[in-house]
């Protein structure tokens, strides 16, 4: 699996280091190519003329003072050994035939196998060299067939040739050497490259990492934060322009928060205002249900009408009025310590659901609750499984790992699929049959508020059949 850098400070030091150690390496190798080529041409060029200046005076015509071989004579040892001594230099190796005799320079390496045949082949005609590695170290090969002049002045071949060894191990050392400064520069170059590519990195990502902290102050709700805008660069107008959104944003959520305590304000004083007149109204439809039955048939469906619909009317102020305490930070939870299985029965009990509901609790159960806020749970659990579900309604209690668990389950129709994510909102009824139902569409989400001021938590769930509610509270 290849490995690839996430982070930006490591891509913009990677690919820095990389351009950098590539134009140093290309740089460096043309030098060393250029160089190279150059210190073993001139060495090539300087062997060359060297021996090209001792075969001209080897081949000097009869008379002169040095050595010329005679038409007439035979080759003896002692001209071999002449030849060679006359060719000879340090660092050198020399060769000399004449048909089958040879002749080498005292301390000699080579034989004639060391020499390519495609050079003898060659010597034969001009004088021609050639690189080659011979014991593992660099030489050149200098080869040609020495000539005589004669008495006309016309260039005669003697049969003899001769094959110059000329050492480049000097040439392979300096070369070595440059090669060794070459990888120190560039070792000094990866060091300036990743210094660099570091500090330029972090002056590049210095104003990112301030953006980012910036942004994560203003998601947790830091409205008021700003950035100093430095310089004219992208990164300056980015900082511009977080400033500017982080302006607008806290404008358009201080302007929605007035909206909303507004509208928080206005639901708690309408609920408020609204439980003088239900008072009066039900104490007044309290009186008018007495009477009924007394009353014409026409009359007294009226008169059951409004006492149902301003009963409906009172549960749903309370609910506000509820909710109201919840938005504004005013609910407050006061804790003791109860017995679970009587709390449940009295909650039950109260509400005359005793006998449609299945109550299972071990006995002495206690646990450290609020519990005018835990009935408050309870009853709009209950009251939902058993409006809207079938019997039979089953709730348990049992301390779990952490906290107290309490489940309500019924076996009706169960709530759809679609509308589990839902349960909890506000005004939310699943399906037609409970939009019109008597509910206020605010019980679960009240107690699943109650739940959450103990810490705790509910959630729900499709069985076959029904629904479970499931209300876990953690010990304090």
């Amino acid at each position: 699996m290849t490995w690839l850098p996430t982070g930006l400070r490591a891509r913009l030091v990677i690919t820095f280091t990389v351009v950098a150690v590539t134009a140093s390496a290309m740089v460096a190798g043309l030098g060393y190519q250029l160089v190279r080529k150059e210190l073993i041409e001139r060495a090539v060029r300087g062997a060359v003329a060297d021996v090209r200046d001792k075969l001209s005076k080897i081949t000097l015509p009869v008379g002169a003072s040095d050595v010329v071989w005679p038409s007439d004579t035979t080759v003896t040892d002692e001209d071999l050994a002449g030849l060679v001594s006359a060719l000879n230099g340090p660092d050198r190796t020399v060769i000399v035939t004449y048909g089958d005799h040879r002749r080498t320079s005292a301390g000699g390496r080579f034989t004639m196998s060391d020499v390519p045949d495609q050079l003898r082949w060659q010597a034969a005609r001009r004088l021609v060299y050639q690189r080659v590695r011979l014991r593992d170290e660099p030489w050149l090969i200098v080869a040609t067939q020495i000539q005589r002049v004669g008495q006309s002045g016309v260039l005669r071949t003697t049969g003899l040739s001769a094959y110059v060894f000329v050492s480049l191990g000097d040439e392979e050392g300096v070369l070595f050497r440059f090669r060794n400064a070459l990888a120190q520069a560039g070792g000094i170059t990866l060091t300036i490259a990743l210094t660099v590519a570091l500090l330029s990195a972090r002056r590049v990502l210095l104003p990112v990492r301030r953006l980012g902290a910036a942004a994560r102050a203003l998601g947790a709700g830091d409205l008021h934060i700003r950035l100093p805008v430095r310089g004219k660069d992208e990164l300056a107008e980015l900082t511009a322009t977080f400033n500017e959104t982080a302006a607008a944003l806290e404008n358009t959520v201080s302007e929605l928060r007035t909206l909303e305590s507004m509208s928080r304000r206005f639901v708690a004083d309408v609920s408020h205002e609204l439980r003088t007149p239900l008072t009066a109204m039900t104490a007044v439809t309290d009186m008018l249900s007495e009477d009924a039955e007394e009353l014409s048939e026409d009359a007294g469906e009226a008169v059951r009408i409004v006492v149902r619909e301003i009963g409906r009317l009172r549960v749903l102020v309370e609910h506000l009025i509820e909710v109201s305490r919840f938005d504004s930070g005013a609910a407050v939870l006061r804790r003791e310590s109860v017995d679970v299985g009587d709390t449940l029965a009295d909650s039950l009990e109260v509400r005359g659901w005793a006998d449609q509901v299945k109550l299972s609790v071990p006995v002495g159960l206690a646990f450290f609750l609020d519990p005018r806020r835990f009935d408050v749970i309870v009853a709009n659990l209950v009251g939902n499984a058993l409006h809207h579900g079938s019997p039979p309604v089953l709730v348990s209690a049992r301390l779990v790992k952490g906290g107290l668990q309490v489940a309500v389950r019924d076996h009706g129709p169960g709530i759809p699929e679609q509308a589990l994510p839902h349960v909890f909102d506000r005004f939310f009824k699943a399906g037609p049959g409970r939009a019109r139902s008597v509910g206020s569409g605010l019980g679960l989400a009240i107690a699943k508020a109650n739940a959450e001021l103990h810490q705790g938590a509910i959630t729900v769930e499709r069985c076959e059949p029904g629904t479970l509610f499931t209300l876990w509270i953690p010990r304090q």
